[in-house]
């Protein structure tokens, strides 16, 4: 688990284009999946107009028959009693004989159920089709009885159309004959409207699925232009990131090569002339024993001088290297150990300033902090010419602030009066406050220069830290 796990971590390159690329497939899917709604919910509404326009249409057909059939017969069924049989038979013969179109015909019922005319279809004739319904439930015969008695109106269900047999969605129009009891009525077939709303449909969604097709290839282009541009600046990063690691990579061999040929020369300086001197006190007093010279025990205590200065000499290199003071009681006693000493070697009047801190800095901290004032002291000595030093340490709220000031050259300044860029010391600074999120600032004018490092507060340990375990460790 943990090495599928491991194989499917992304790269920073990875996360980058899925961070680009993953909101702009959510949006794309949102506007397609909006606009093809939008497209159907407008389309449906158009598509039902024109349905409920062609349906209109072929009703106002249906009256216009109708109302010339009963123009045919009106004269008949006026002059006619209820129970005139002889008119009854002459207005079935008119009804049977108007035939229109390939379908089209009358029929007639009695309020009973009987059907009396139906040319098209005469195995209707004689029989009584009360609770006839057709192939979805829908009822016929009953409800056109029914209409007829409220004095006419449409009704639409399935029929069976007597050119093809087939089955197709019918719309009739009755009236109701009221003397005679009887239902008279025409229908028209709507399969042709039904296959235009079908085919308006169907031409509707391959609009939407082409408006689709559309979104979805200018979105595979936008993420292939995502995907190449993000190539492009991959590489040109990546480029950049091997320029600066190479760059990093050789001011850390400057900055090593620089420490050894300071540890050099402190050595050959230092304790290669005191060893010197050593031997060569140590070789003349052995030869003034053998002697038997008097002065031989003198020459002794200056070998033994000798050898206590290259002890602390010694002691030296190595506080500089790594001082234990700081490790032992904190960053303010190894930095005013650090100008003790800097001022009794160099002379320069040093003062050193601190406000103890309400909470501790952090081992990371509290070395940027050192060997940035040992840099800055280390600059004052070589560079600045200054008589006065002072150093300050404090902690606040918003982190840990060490300020170095020094009234000595300052730095070279360009023609602007902005200071020149600095050298690998400075750079070094820098670097150790980025690497800790801080702040470092410079101030150099012909009078002086000040550095300001400040490390956040992130960096202070909280007083549940600062237990008895950690007060060693974290102390400042």
């Amino acid at each position: 688990m943990r090495r599928l796990l491991s194989q499917m971590r992304l790269s920073y390159g990875q996360k980058l284009f899925l961070l680009a690329t993953v909101p702009l497939i959510l949006a794309v899917a949102a506007i397609s999946v909006l606009v093809a709604s939008q497209s159907r919910q407008l389309a449906e509404r158009e598509i039902r107009a024109l349905e409920n326009q062609l349906i209109e249409a072929k009703k106002a057909e249906l009256k216009n028959y109708l109302s010339i059939a009963r123009t045919a017969f009106v004269n008949i069924y006026g002059r006619a009693a209820p129970d005139d049989d002889r008119a009854k038979l002459a207005v079935t013969q008119i009804l049977s004989s108007m035939l229109y179109g390939q379908d089209g015909y009358f029929f007639v019922f009695d309020y009973e159920g009987n059907n009396l005319v139906s040319p098209r279809q005469t195995y209707l004739i004689g029989k009584n089709w009360r609770g006839m319904t057709d192939l979805h439930g829908t009822p016929i015969t009953d409800e056109l009885i029914k209409i007829a008695r409220s004095g006419g109106g449409y009704h639409s269900f399935d029929w069976t159309k007597p050119s093809s047999r087939e089955t197709a969605r019918m719309v009739t129009y009755t009236i109701g004959l009221q003397d005679w009891r009887w239902v008279v009525g025409t229908g028209i077939f709507i399969d042709d409207v039904l296959d235009t709303v079908a085919m308006a449909r169907a031409e509707v969604e391959a609009r939407v699925q082409r408006t689709s097709f559309y979104i979805l290839a200018i979105t595979v282009a936008a993420l292939l232009l995502v995907f190449l541009s993000g190539m492009v600046i991959t590489v040109r990063e990546r480029r950049l990131a091997d320029a600066k690691l190479k760059a990093l990579t050789q001011r850390v061999f400057d900055a090593q090569e620089e420490e050894r040929g300071r540890v050099a020369r402190e050595l050959h300086d230092g304790i290669s002339q005191l060893l010197v001197g050593v031997r060569y006190a140590l070789d003349t007093a052995r030869r003034r024993f053998a002697s038997g010279d008097e002065r031989a025990p003198e020459m002794l205590d200056k070998g033994i001088d000798h050898l206590s200065g290259a002890i602390q000499e010694v002691r030296r290199i190595s506080r500089d290297l790594r001082p234990g003071v700081l490790d032992d009681l904190g960053l303010g006693p190894a930095l005013k150990a650090l100008t003790e000493d800097f001022s009794a070697r160099t002379g320069i009047e040093t003062r050193f300033e601190t406000v103890v801190f309400r909470n501790r800095l952090d081992q990371e901290a509290k070395i940027a902090l050192y060997r940035i004032a040992q840099e800055a002291l280390t600059n004052i000595e070589r560079h600045a010419n200054a008589t006065e030093v002072s150093v300050d340490v404090r902690g606040h709220k918003r982190g840990a602030t060490l300020r170095i000031a020094d009234n000595g050259q300052g730095l070279p300044l360009d023609r602007k009066g902005n200071a020149t860029k600095g050298g690998l010391g400075l750079r070094n600074m820098q670097e150790r406050v980025e690497q800790l999120d801080g702040t470092l600032r410079l101030f150099t004018s012909r009078s002086g220069t000040v550095i300001v490092a400040e490390v956040p507060l992130t960096y202070m340990l909280t007083p549940q830290e600062d237990g008895p375990d950690k007060r060693r460790k974290a102390s400042a």
